[in-house]
């Protein structure tokens, strides 16, 4: 006779009903989705065409604009505005220090300076055996739980995900770094669209499918009949 229904779980996450979200939720929560990912690009794009049309200032006003509008209508929308504001501070500092310095290759370089220092601390983190995406898998995946940290399976996944995403990330601030150097400012405007979503992209599925990997064969194996 059955009691009632039965319920998984999961070594990471507990009952069912706290399961991870799934392979395409996750993608879409960390990527915006393709909206999210057409708006956070647009005012790049707007600034890399307006600058090779027109002059520097006209290019930072209107990239910064439409970069406003975006989170305004989100706002309006009342959709979630987490990624267009995340933008809009990205857009928001480069504009005002290449408006500072009248240098267009400026606008780019907060995201340098910042993919620098994220791969460096990505590279410490997994030195130190605090792998960095382990930590952000548990804010934004696992609700605040780090049971992770006593399972020596997922430490070395979490660790080599984070030595893949801290190589990656340099290799790319790298590209970008050079062609700065080389003051090839269209160049490194289209650098910074190609070398932004497409590596993030893959490195977030790389990870969810290693990390849902491991913990399905750690998971216990239900008992016949229970």
């Amino acid at each position: 006779m059955t009691t009632g229904p039965h319920r998984t779980t999961d070594p990471e996450l507990g009952p069912e009903d706290e399961r991870l979200p799934s392979l395409a939720e996750q993608m879409a929560d960390q990527l915006g989705g393709w909206r999210g990912l057409v708006e956070s690009s647009i005012p790049v794009v707007v600034f890399v065409i307006a600058n090779v049309v027109g002059e520097l200032r006209p290019a930072v006003i209107a990239s910064v604009a439409v970069a406003l509008l975006i989170a305004g209508l989100r706002l309006a929308q009342r959709r979630p505005v987490r990624h267009a504001v995340n933008g809009l501070v990205g857009i928001a500092i480069g504009a005002a220090i290449a408006w500072r310095t009248g240098d267009e290759r400026d606008f780019y370089l907060p995201g340098i300076l910042y993919g620098v220092g994220y791969g460096l601390a990505l590279l410490v983190s997994a030195a130190v055996r605090q792998p960095l995406v382990g930590w952000i898998w548990s804010v934004l995946v696992a609700k605040g739980r780090s049971e992770w940290r006593d399972d020596p399976r997922l430490v070395r996944t979490f660790t080599q995900l984070t030595v893949l995403w801290g190589v990656v990330w340099l290799a790319k601030v790298g590209v970008q770094a050079g062609l700065y150097l080389a003051h090839q400012d269209t160049a490194l405007g289209v650098a910074r669209l190609a070398l932004g979503y497409p590596p993030y992209a893959l490195l977030l599925l790389i990870t969810v499918w290693a990390v849902r990997r491991v913990t399905r064969e750690t998971a216990p194996t239900p008992l016949p009949g229970a």
